[in-house]
């Protein structure tokens, strides 16, 4: 039996960097954020670099929210390669925030981005 995350019926899912900096951390930790607060669901972006068919056909029929912690753009270059379309797109480091090895995020940076998530979902 294929494990249920490989699966979404939910219209809005979200695909966020979390990449080894704390722009990408705090693109993951506004993803988390964002589900919990049920404004879509944090989907597997590593199961889409893997390939995952079911992960890549769930991603389809969604309206699909990338948050990059910086321009190098991985989680959207991603989704481009995957050929999944992108509703919102988000860059933690076009926000002000400036990209670093400071892993003691702040919180008002993460709440920076969901705001902006929500802003542009609204």
């Amino acid at each position: 039996m294929a494990d249920e995350c490989c699966f979404s019926d939910t219209p809005v899912l979200i695909f966020a960097c979390s990449g080894g900096s704390n722009v990408g951390q705090v693109a993951n930790q506004a993803a988390v954020k964002l589900d919990v607060e049920n404004v879509g669901k944090i989907f597997c972006l590593a199961g889409l670099g893997g390939h995952v068919e079911s992960f890549i056909e769930s991603s389809r029929g969604s309206r699909n929210v990338v948050i990059d912690g910086c321009q190098v753009a991985c989680a959207k270059k991603l989704l481009e390669h995957a050929d999944i379309p992108i509703s919102e797109y988000i860059v933690v480091t076009d926000l002000g925030i400036k990209k670093s090895h400071d892993f003691n995020l702040a919180q008002q940076d993460i709440a920076r981005v969901c705001d902006e998530v929500k802003n542009r979902l609204s």
